[in-house]
């Protein structure tokens, strides 16, 4: 077989949080790394632009300047509101989380972390589309194909090393025969962004337990709601329904997002049409490892195309940065050794590892969308569990996957072994 030359040693298949940080860390220790991106920056993206201290860590740890001077609005934690109660939650001071969240679109953060991939020595090509893998004779992924440009020229580039990092659509790993796991929980989210002097600066990321229509009395509409503040006159407002209701698949969220406002405060802007910015748009939430195996045939998956989405609150950007940095460790241990049996067992150590570090917590969420998904339990836990702060802290903390490994207080150590007990997904 003749033998190829290499654009890369690893090829990262989209620009996202999870690909730039990918390519941020592997290009931090020398690996030569070409980051393939179908859009152009900026562009937008279908998120709740909130980001928890476990997100905020790892963009400490890509050197990121999170501070407000540099664009970034911070919070102190969570505002949660049901079951007649309005409850606010500072996030927690531990020793292996920074105490404090972040709001920033995704308009200009995708750009800011492919920034930081550039600054490290990766190579970003943007307005290149992947379109499927290259193999090699015994069926093993050697590169990628793509078409590039306005042109849709067709180009193929080669690397040892794939990173599928390209989304909840995951079409590289469907090219390869990855399917998702329909036993594994999944969510739809839709949000919209809308001018409001009264809400746009807030300390607290709001989260809704519970949604009503002008109309709809005492009865609840389906899914949970948010309202982040975005500092600069604008929130991003949004709603998220999981699979375990019996309303999925079912229901016109845009209609249920627009109800859902019509009944909140005049003065927050969002019951006039004239405040919102943009339309309503939505994405699909992959959650607990809807997409396995997470190493095969050459490539990882990295974030939302494994679905890595936490099933307990829905965030994503953490676990795809944080994934990212972890497949960039195994990947250079692995690109150490020879090609063949040693860079495999390496290479098997990427989904060992996630399994370890978020199987059992990724378990429990599991058992907690089928919980939430029936209104009577929900009704019930948020009626006799908003009212208690003190149990509410630790929900935020287990909800947020929020603790200190070694030491810590008793919540910790307690959520902990709960996730060390609970079956590896």
């Amino acid at each position: 077989m003749t033998a190829v030359e290499n654009d890369a040693d690893v090829i990262v298949v989209g620009a996202g949080p999870g690909g730039s940080a990918t390519a941020y860390h592997l290009a931090r220790h020398g690996v030569r790394v070409l980051l393939l991106e179908k859009t152009e920056f900026p562009r937008e993206k279908v998120c709740g632009d909130g980001l928890t201290p476990r997100a905020v860590r790892q963009l400490i740890r890509m050197g990121v300047d999170t501070s407000p001077e540099a664009g970034w609005l911070h919070n102190r934690g969570l505002r949660v509101i049901g079951g007649g109660v309005r409850l606010e939650l500072d996030w927690p001071d531990l020793a292996s989380f920074p105490n404090y969240g972040l709001v920033r679109t995704r308009l200009d953060f995708d750009d800011l972390l492919a920034q930081r991939a550039i600054s490290a020595g990766a190579k970003l090509r943007t307005s290149v589309n992947v379109t499927g893998p290259v193999l090699d004779a015994d069926d093993r992924v050697i590169g990628v194909q793509a078409e590039v440009g306005p042109e849709k020229e067709p180009a193929t580039f080669h690397a040892p090393l794939v990173v599928a990092a390209d989304g909840v659509s995951g079409r590289f790993p469907l090219a390869l025969g990855l399917a998702k796991r329909e036993d594994r929980p999944i969510g739809v989210a839709v949000r919209r962004y809308y001018r409001s002097p009264a809400k746009h600066e807030d300390d607290y990321l709001e989260s809704w337990l519970e949604l009503r229509s002008k109309d709809s009395g005492d009865n609840l509409l389906p899914g949970y709601g948010w309202i982040f503040g975005l500092g600069d006159g604008r929130v991003n407002v949004g709603l998220g329904v999981l699979n375990s209701s019996s309303a999925f698949g079912k229901t016109n969220y845009r209609r249920l997002l627009t109800d859902w406002l019509a009944n909140t405060p005049e003065d927050w802007g969002m019951t006039d049409e004239a405040n919102a910015e943009g339309p309503i748009l939505g994405a699909a939430l992959p959650m607990g490892f809807n997409r396995v195996p997470h190493y095969a045939r050459g490539v990882m998956l990295v974030g939302d195309s494994g679905g890595m989405v936490n099933p307990f609150n829905g965030e994503g950007i953490a676990y795809a940065m944080e994934s990212g940095e972890l497949a960039a460790e195994v990947a250079v241990q692995a690109l150490a050794r020879p090609a063949g049996a040693e860079r495999e067992r390496a290479l098997m150590a990427y989904p060992q590892e996630l399994k370890a570090r978020f199987g059992g917590y990724y378990r429990l969420g599991g058992i907690f969308v089928k919980l939430i998904g029936r209104p009577e339990i929900m009704r019930m836990a948020t009626k006799h569990g908003m009212p208690h702060p003190t149990l509410m802290r630790f929900v935020l903390k287990l909800l947020a996957n929020l603790t200190d490994p070694r030491g810590g207080d008793s919540m910790d150590r307690v959520i902990n072994a709960m996730t060390k007990v609970a079956p590896a997904v």
